[in-house]
């Protein structure tokens, strides 16, 4: 399809049938993939409408397995597309940049998933009134329970952003927000699937260690952990409400929880998250 056939059918925004969307992503790694096959289980977009461009064959057979269209060459994936992700590495983003930058007319949206690059470094290499947006998204997303915070540029419209909620809404939650949260968000969701996944592999140990068979421990470390979201969630409650409502005089979770105080939880926690949030933000300045 080419590239005026995609863009009449994104000037309707957030009227039009998403599965008709051609959508492009320029780097092929495993978040890209992750968006696109949240897009895909949810029948937001068709497999045939998604195409994906990398150097080297090294993961497109993500993308090739879910039935999308791939290339190396990522001025094609422009040609077909005007909604394009941009999902390399940081640091290879500038280059990127330099090599579409002839290709993009005013009917292309990009969307950048690169952790650290601001929207004035997007559309400084990019011709002027390029529609240009930030999004960050988290593992998650691959089953449909993501979390992604996405900004605006200075020319992105209404209907750019709601388009962009409709079809990354499947994936998760997806909230936007002021640029300046995108790095937070880095440190504290992108991030911090791999906290999560350390506590809960920490909890099974635990069980492990007093008797119980690493698969059931694993098990129900995990439903234990998506039960207490799902609380938070759905009540609206502070957390500490929720944990305070679990604590009895002399119980078992009151000797536990002053365990993970002495062993300073909460403050490395937010350590962790001011780390990789100050990490995130070292990325843009390169």
């Amino acid at each position: 399809m080419e590239g005026g056939g995609a863009a009449a059918e994104l000037e309707v925004g957030g009227e039009m049938e998403a599965a008709q969307l051609q959508l492009g992503f320029i780097g092929a790694g495993r978040m890209a993939a992750a968006v696109a096959r949240g897009m895909l289980q949810a029948g937001e977009v068709q497999p045939g409408n998604i195409f994906a461009s990398a150097p080297s064959n090294t993961n497109l057979g993500q993308f090739q397995s879910l039935g999308c269209r791939t290339t190396h060459c990522n001025a094609e994936v422009l040609k077909n597309c005007t909604l394009v992700f941009l999902a390399t590495k940081p640091h290879i983003v500038p280059e990127v940049l330099q090599e579409i930058a002839y290709a993009v007319t005013s009917a292309h949206t990009v969307v950048s998933m690169a952790a650290g690059i601001t929207l004035q470094t997007l559309e400084e290499l990019l011709p002027a009134r390029t529609k240009v947006l930030r999004m960050m998204p988290n593992l998650p997303c691959v089953v449909q329970s993501g979390a992604i915070v996405l900004a605006r540029g200075t020319f992105a419209r209404d209907p750019d952003v709601a388009l962009l909620k409709r079809l990354l809404s499947p994936c998760g939650l997806c909230e936007e927000a002021p640029e300046s949260h995108i790095d937070i968000h880095t440190g504290l969701s992108g991030s911090g699937v791999a906290y999560v996944y350390t506590f809960a592999e920490a909890l099974a140990e635990g069980a492990l260690k007093m008797g119980m068979p690493w698969p059931m421990a694993n098990k129900i470390a995990a439903q234990t952990l998506l039960g207490a979201a799902r609380m938070i969630l759905e009540s609206g409650e502070h957390p500490a409400v929720l944990r305070n409502a679990i604590c009895t005089p002399g119980g078992t979770t009151i000797h536990a929880l002053h365990e993970l105080e002495k062993g300073a939880l909460r403050s490395t926690v937010m350590n962790a998250v001011e780390a990789a949030t100050n990490r995130a933000r070292e990325l843009g300045k390169r």
